[in-house]
C-alpha cells in the first residue's frame, strides 16, 4: 500500500573511495576511525553547490518524519536524521539546504538537482539498479491501528493484545508478527480489506509496518490513532537515503550513518520521532 523501508567505515574506505573519485572525476575525503568525513571536511566533498549539503524530501513531507513540512526545524525523524549526518561529515546547520523532489522522479536513473534524498526510500533490488543507497537509518516495526474510543485504544502490551481481534493482510510481516506474538489473528486478502473491517468493526485494530500505520491513522481514518509498535525488526523494510547511481558521496554518507549507529544517537533520535513524540510506546 505504501511505497516503501550498520557497520563502521575502517580507513580502508578511503582507497575505494578515492578510486572510484578517479573514475567519476569527482573527490572524496578520506574517512577517520570513527568514520566520519575526513578533518578536511566538506570542502573536500564534490556537492551540487559548493561547502553546502543539499538534501530533498517530498512535497509535502508529513508528520512523524518532518514536522508541519518544515525540514529546515529539525523536528521530525527523518529532520533530524539528517541533521545529525550533516554534523557528522562536518556541516553547520545553516549549510544545509533543502530541495524537494517526487518519489518516483527520485528513483529513476540520471543527474540529480541534489546530493541526497530522504522520504522512507526501502532498499529494493530493482531500485539499487538505478540508484545508489546508503546504509539504512530506519528498519521498520509492525504497529497497532485502531480508533479513538475502540476497545483496544488504551491497550499497550502484547497480553493486552491476546483479548482483541486483530487483522492483517495474508503473507505480511505483519501476520508472522501477530502470530509469533499474540496469536492468529483475522487475514485479510489486503491492507485496505482489513482497514475496511475496521472501520466496519469486524476487527478491533490492524497491524502493519509503522509507516503504513501512521498513512492509515492520518488519511484513511477519521479517527485513527496508533496506539503500539512491536519490538521486532525482523523482516521490516530498511529506509535508506538515496544518491545519485556512482555517487562519490554514497561511501562517506554511508560511513557517517554507521557512525551515528554506533554512538547511540541514531537510537536515541528513532526513539524520541518514531516513539515518544507519537505516542507510539514499543509494546512489552
Amino acid at each position: 500500500m505504501i511505497r516503501r523501508r550498520t557497520l563502521l567505515a575502517t580507513t580502508g574506505l578511503a582507497a575505494v573511495a578515492l578510486a572510484l573519485s578517479a573514475c567519476s572525476g569527482t573527490a572524496v575525503p578520506a574517512a577517520s576511525s570513527s568514520g566520519a568525513a575526513s578533518a578536511s571536511g566538506p570542502a573536500a566533498l564534490k556537492t551540487v553547490a559548493a561547502g553546502k549539503l543539499t538534501v530533498a524530501t517530498g512535497q509535502p513531507a508529513y508528520s512523524p518524519w518532518v514536522e508541519d513540512d518544515k525540514p529546515q526545524s529539525g523536528k521530525g525523524f527523518e529532520s533530524a536524521v539528517t541533521y545529525a549526518l550533516a554534523k557528522q561529515l562536518g556541516y553547520a546547520k545553516g549549510d544545509v539546504v533543502w530541495a524537494r523532489s517526487s518519489f518516483d522522479s527520485a528513483v529513476t536513473p540520471g543527474a540529480k538537482p541534489w546530493d541526497l534524498n530522504i522520504q522512507q526510500f526501502s532498499i529494493t533490488a530493482d531500485r539499487e539498479k538505478a540508484v545508489d543507497f546508503s546504509s539504512p537509518y530506519y528498519t521498520t516495526t509492525q504497529a497497532i491501528v485502531t480508533t479513538k474510543g475502540s476497545k483496544a485504544a488504551g491497550v499497550t502490551t502484547l497480553a493486552g493484545l491476546k483479548t482483541l481481534k486483530i487483522g492483517v493482510a495474508t503473507g505480511t510481516t505483519s501476520y508472522t508478527v501477530v502470530n509469533a506474538e499474540v496469536g492468529q489473528p483475522a487475514v485479510y486478502t489486503s491492507v485496505d480489506d482489513a482497514v475496511q473491517a475496521l472501520k466496519t468493526k469486524q476487527v478491533d485494530a490492524v497491524v502493519t509496518d509503522l509507516p503504513g500505520a501512521f498513512y492509515i491513522a492520518g488519511a484513511q481514518l477519521d479517527d485513527g490513532v496508533v496506539t503500539g509498535q512491536f519490538a521486532s525488526t525482523s523482516g521490516g523494510d530498511r529506509f535508506a537515503y538515496v544518491l545519485p547511481k556512482g555517487s562519490a558521496l554514497t561511501k562517506p554518507v554511508s560511513a557517517a550513518i554507521d557512525a551515528i549507529t554506533k554512538s547511540g544517537e541514531l537510537k536515541e533520535i528513532t526513539d524520541k520521532w518514531l516513539s515518544s513524540e507519537v505516542n507510539v510506546p514499543v509494546l512489552k
